[in-house]
């Protein structure tokens, strides 16, 4: 990530060894195995093909387990966060929130978060994305995977 501060248009990682090289890497030694084996069908050629395909769907799932852990750390780290400023008479709603919901609340400064905790609980929001849009002030979250 560049020197810029972080906020909603920039917060997403992009790892250009991971995302970039080696993904890349692995989808041309995956389209060209598939090629050979459209044109030049062999046993070889179909073994290569679904060794490229497989090792695709470990490179994504690889990726997804650890998002699902990082989320679940996440709501751990915010429900702490919310209680601590909300008040243990909040636990109740606090524990009923959305994982999607306290990842996007936490991007919220611990100043603005009561509101827009309120804001979720009254409007019904349900949507991450929505919940990002309405931080003001971008709390940086820098140890992403």
């Amino acid at each position: 990530m560049s020197g810029a501060p972080q906020n909603l248009d920039n917060h997403a990682k992009f790892v250009p060894m991971f995302h970039g090289v080696a993904f890349g890497l692995i989808a041309v030694y995956t389209l060209w195995s598939l090629y050979v084996a459209v044109t030049s069908f062999s046993f070889g050629a179909l073994m290569s093909l679904l060794l490229g395909v497989g090792v695709v769907i470990v490179m994504l799932f690889a990726r997804l387990f650890a998002l699902g852990v990082q989320d679940r750390v996440i709501r751990i780290e915010e429900r702490d966060r919310l209680e601590r400023i909300l008040g243990a008479e909040k636990r109740d709603a606090i524990q009923g929130m959305s994982t999607d919901l306290l990842i996007g609340l936490r991007f919220a400064s611990d100043g603005e978060v009561a509101d827009l905790f309120n804001a979720i609980i009254s409007e019904g929001i349900a949507d991450r994305a929505e919940v990002k849009k309405r931080v003001k002030n971008w709390r940086a979250d820098n140890q992403r995977i």
